[in-house]
């Protein structure tokens, strides 16, 4: 596997040696220094090129990065289209290195920097950015809810319950999985809340709420993993009331310490689950 410093030549070289890339953007991980560095981590690179054509109707310009395993090209699919502006290559290489290739039309360069500020310049062929673009993950920091944000949160938690239950209840085991998983995301966002009351708002737990687990209880960690074993009814029924069990006790908390109210809707969707639970559970 090529290490980190080959890439960043092989990276820069090749902006280098073609007159049409103006800029190199790096993004992501790879310049986020909360993030220790590993070999799964892609590459993700912003080239600025006066014309797209060059890179857009012809993929033999991927040759000197070395063999391709697999490559993904967003803006030419149909049913996984693009989102976000330009054209893109996300290539995997026979290496396991993965490049996820950005390229933009050079004038599109300020809201490039002004979208998001875990970003940096590698290159600057025309002193366009004259200032050094110094990389920040604040803003993926764990941000304190607001009163509307945090009922809001509690709301969508407790609504989207019956859903679960529903489905549960008719034997539609994918529906209640794909619900409680629509659910857990707000149980995360909650403990994410909790987190920042105890340490701070001052750091980010990671995309997917990857780096949570080092600030959560052991038991409260394992009670969260319990909660993804969605393989049976009775499994999908423990999940659901260790999801409640959770989110009561990390909204309480929240909601205790910010001055807020928590809703008292919690006691009613519980009574209504404990009303399906009771004829359905087991059945």
């Amino acid at each position: 596997m090529r290490t980190p410093d080959e890439m960043r030549k092989l990276i820069l070289d090749f902006a280098r040696n073609e007159e049409n890339i103006r800029l190199v953007g790096m993004e992501g991980s790879r310049v986020n220094r909360n993030i220790p560095e590993d070999t799964f981590q892609d590459y993700d690179i912003t080239y600025f090129v006066k014309d797209m054509k060059q890179f857009t109707e012809d993929d033999g310009w991927l040759a000197l990065f070395g063999p391709t395993l697999m490559m993904q090209k967003p803006e030419d699919m149909e049913l996984f289209p693009a989102v976000e502006e330009g054209y893109s290559y996300l290539v995997l290489f026979e290496d396991h290195n993965k490049i996820d290739f950005t390229f933009l039309e050079v004038d599109k360069l300020p809201d490039y920097l002004a979208q998001d500020k875990l970003r940096t310049i590698l290159l600057d062929k025309d002193g366009r950015c004259p200032e050094p673009v110094l990389p920040t993950d604040e803003e993926y920091w764990i941000k304190k809810p607001s009163p509307r944000s945090f009922d809001d949160c509690c709301n969508e938690f407790w609504s989207l319950t019956p859903y679960v239950v529903k489905g549960l209840c008719r034997k539609e085991i994918l529906f209640s999985i794909d619900h409680l998983g629509l659910l857990r995301d707000e149980l995360l966002r909650m403990l994410s809340w909790k987190v920042g009351l105890e340490y701070g708002f001052t750091f980010s737990v990671g995309k997917n709420y990857k780096f949570i687990r080092k600030y959560l209880p052991e038991k409260t960690w394992d009670a969260l993993l319990a909660t993804y074993k969605n393989d049976s009814y009775e499994n999908m029924w423990k999940s659901l009331l260790l999801c409640h069990s959770l989110f009561r006790e990390a909204a309480g908390t929240c909601a205790e310490r910010f001055g807020y109210i928590y809703p008292d809707y919690d006691r009613k969707v519980s009574g209504y689950v404990a009303y399906y639970y009771a004829r359905f559970a087991g059945v």
